[in-house]
């Protein structure tokens, strides 16, 4: 067990692996893992229904990479309780706690609008980058944290009421249409234009609930209740949110839509992240199996960077640099471009990873 003194005796170990294990499957998406394993296998073959799980839906429906982001900003919730105690026992100052949060979310927002300069390859102002959600999100739940956990529930419902209401009034015909819905509207007011994959900005207001419930589920981990009952009434929350998100989508009231997270979609992922929270806490704090949770751990101490990274140098510079070596090499050896293309993939995603390690092994933790 020495692997896990780099999380302290203090620190809650599923947590460090949650959100590793979140980031090694984004910085796995930048390294082209998951395109290269769909393009070799052809459509309609068990290979390929299990690799397209690694993309988003389209519009309707719900599919593993889907959860990925609702997990992230859920971490994000669970984990500030901890840094906020942290960080009065340091300071015994709320102003300046206050004045790092605003700050950490100011930067939050200038990494995630500047990340689409960097997609585009010009300046252009966008708010559809998970970053620039997070911004708002933290804010909303910073304010919350001093209150009962009814008070952040009832916020957080209220919040998914107030979506609800907002795209029925918008269009009562089609609330939820692609391409002409509230939040589509909101889009042109605010940047002049629509994103053509469906995603939109005011997503910022439903996905808040996922960081105020993880907000909500970390101050329970750090209450005095037994293991066992924290676990329970985990699996309670994450019962009722699947109950409610994929109830309301085979009823027929609102659609699982992640691309404009709409309540249903809301709820089943908050049910997902609620489950994976509690099946972590129990392996690795409760039944202590956590021999192989380091590699994950490694990534999620650096997790602000190394998804900068990814999204900025993985697959638009070294991808590219790593092919240079494993496609000549590979290549005369006779192998084919589906081959090299995986090869190649998971080479970067190891250098990705390589570089989490170094930079744990030389202790640098890069921190907003």
């Amino acid at each position: 067990m020495s692997n896990l003194k780099l999380s302290g005796q203090n620190r809650l170990v599923s947590l460090d692996v949650f959100r590793g294990i979140t980031m090694f499957l984004l910085v796995a998406e930048a390294a082209s893992v998951y395109h290269t394993l769909l393009e070799a296998n052809p459509e309609g073959t068990f290979l390929h229904n299990f690799f397209i799980q690694f993309t988003h839906h389209p519009w309707h429906g719900l599919r593993f990479w889907d959860l990925i982001q609702p997990f992230f900003m859920f971490i994000v919730g669970v984990a500030m309780p901890f840094s906020l105690n942290k960080r009065m026992a340091i300071a015994s100052d709320r102003g300046k706690v206050a004045r790092h949060i605003l700050k950490r979310c100011l930067l939050l927002f200038l990494f995630g609008t500047g990340l689409h300069c960097v997609y585009a390859g010009k300046l252009v102002f966008e708010l559809w980058n998970v970053l620039t959600q997070l911004s708002f999100t933290i804010l909303i739940t910073y304010f919350l944290l001093d209150r009962s956990w009814k008070v952040q529930l009832g916020v957080s419902l209220g919040l998914l009421v107030l979506t609800e209401m907002l795209y029925r009034l918008y269009n009562p015909e089609a609330p939820f249409e692609h391409g002409a819905n509230f939040g589509n509207y909101i889009d042109q007011i605010l940047m002049g234009k629509i994103n053509n994959g469906g995603w939109v900005a005011i997503n910022i207001i439903p996905t808040a609930a996922h960081t105020i419930w993880g907000a909500i589920c970390g101050n329970l981990l750090l209450s005095s209740k037994s293991g066992n009952e924290k676990i329970k009434l985990l699996l309670i929350a994450a019962l009722a949110g699947l109950v409610i998100g994929y109830g309301l989508d085979l009823a027929g009231i609102t659609p699982i839509v992640k691309r404009i997270s709409t309540t249903a979609f809301a709820f089943a992922a908050g049910g997902w992240a609620i489950l994976t929270l509690a099946f972590t806490y129990w392996l690795v704090d409760v039944k202590k199996i956590n021999s192989w949770v380091f590699p994950f751990v490694v990534v999620g101490m650096n997790s602000i960077f190394i998804y900068l990274f990814a999204e900025i140098l993985g697959h638009r510079w070294l991808y590219g640099f790593i092919e240079i070596f494993s496609g000549g090499t590979l290549h005369a050896l006779g192998m084919g471009e589906s081959a090299v293309a995986i090869i190649t993939a998971f080479l970067t995603l190891g250098a990705m990873w390589y570089l989490c390690y170094f930079l744990y092994k030389k202790k640098i933790f890069f921190r907003i």
